[in-house]
């Protein structure tokens, strides 16, 4: 086995999901991620945790959703209480085919999310992680050899994360302090207010409220009726097993209003139809790993880019909201990416914090 797949379990198992002796884990294993599991597997073995492992198919899943007839029992129980009396959620993707679930019905896929939300908080409450093993699916989806594609996977997941913890802490601060938050780029001039919301400084642990690794963004909650104006997503993405280019949205009192895309719009429809929370935002998120220098079509890497903003529609992450407040609430949260390297500034409450994908406190930001 590579050293460097010991190294990835080694990092996910102690600085990410902080497992400690007698913790229940839960470990979802995706068809092509067997190597990683058998070394995470290890590492908890030589922690002496507990584990649950379970198969985390694409294939498995589009049969039984395809077969369905679309009624769906709410939160069965046998696995809502695998994850209540869990600790720790592990979830390793690697998948042979990442258009999988490409021709399960849209409407079938979101009734399936909505009789989950029971399973989905519980699995929201555990120290729950989510990682991706290098397979050659994936690096056909980037658009890479494999070799080079394990190379890039592993120089964005073992890295110092306490020295980018350290430098992502900057732009907390500033978001945790301000009130507005201004996006303009090609086709973008969005407002949106995040007051009162805590940022969350990803750093890929647990501790700091992360739960992706690799990460490197720094992410909060934007009032669910906030957002006003244009915003276009030039960086392409595959939502469910369907690849959408050039997505705008458009929003009037923080829900969108008109909407499309250069292809698959159809899919962006079906996301914004699952329920009245997808059609507002519940994320807005700031990559800012300079590792991660391309785009892979991958969620898990791309969102994480530095010199990309990224926004979900959907569900807000209670991280980001103070006591007694409540988020904006879906059964879907749905990322989509804009590329902040051209003619863009990033502004909190009217400073310009980044301009053309460089921030004020790194070397070659233009302050006009």
């Amino acid at each position: 086995m590579d050293d460097r797949v010991r190294e990835h379990a080694r990092v996910l198992v102690d600085w990410s999901a902080r497992v400690e002796a007698g913790d229940d884990v839960v470990m979802s294993v995706a068809e092509g991620a067997h190597d990683l599991a058998v070394a995470v597997a290890a590492e908890l073995g030589d922690r002496g945790a507990n584990l649950v492992a379970t198969y985390g198919s694409d294939e498995v899943s589009r049969a039984y959703l395809r077969a369905h007839d679309g009624d769906f029992e709410a939160d069965p129980a046998h696995e809502l209480a695998l994850y209540e009396a869990a600790d720790v959620a592990l979830f390793l993707g690697g998948g042979r085919n990442t258009a999988a679930t490409a021709d399960v019905a849209g409407d079938v896929r979101a009734a399936h999310s909505r009789a989950r939300e029971g399973i989905r908080e519980a699995r929201m409450e555990t120290d729950w992680v989510s990682t991706v093993h290098p397979t050659r699916a994936l690096a056909q989806q980037a658009g890479m050899a494999y070799e080079p594609y394990r190379e890039f996977v592993y120089g964005a997941v073992l890295r110092d994360w306490e020295a980018l913890a350290d430098e992502m802490a900057r732009l907390k601060e500033i978001l945790d302090a301000g009130s507005e938050v201004r996006i303009v780029a090609e086709r973008t001039d969005l407002s949106l207010s995040i007051e009162d919301r805590v940022a969350v400084n990803s750093a890929a642990s647990v501790a700091y409220d992360s739960h992706n690794l690799p990460s490197g963004e720094v992410f909060t909650a934007p009032v669910a009726d906030s957002a006003e104006g244009d915003v276009f997503f030039d960086v392409p993405m595959t939502i469910n097993g369907h690849r959408v280019r050039d997505a705008h949205l458009t929003f009037a009192d923080g829900e969108v209003t008109d909407f499309g895309a250069e292809t698959n719009p159809e899919v962006l429809a079906d996301v914004l139809e699952t329920d009245a929370g997808a059609r507002r935002l519940g994320e807005l998120g700031v990559g800012m790993n300079r590792g991660i220098d391309r785009v892979t079509d991958n969620i898990l890497f791309d969102e994480k880019m530095g010199g990309t903003v990224h926004l979900a529609l959907g569900r807000a992450y209670d991280a980001c909201l103070p006591d007694g407040v409540a988020g904006n609430d879906s059964a879907v949260h749905v990322d989509l990416i804009a590329d902040m390297t051209g003619d863009s500034r990033f502004e909190v409450d009217g400073e310009v914090v980044q301009r053309n994908g460089v921030f004020r406190w790194e070397d070659g930001f233009e302050a006009e």
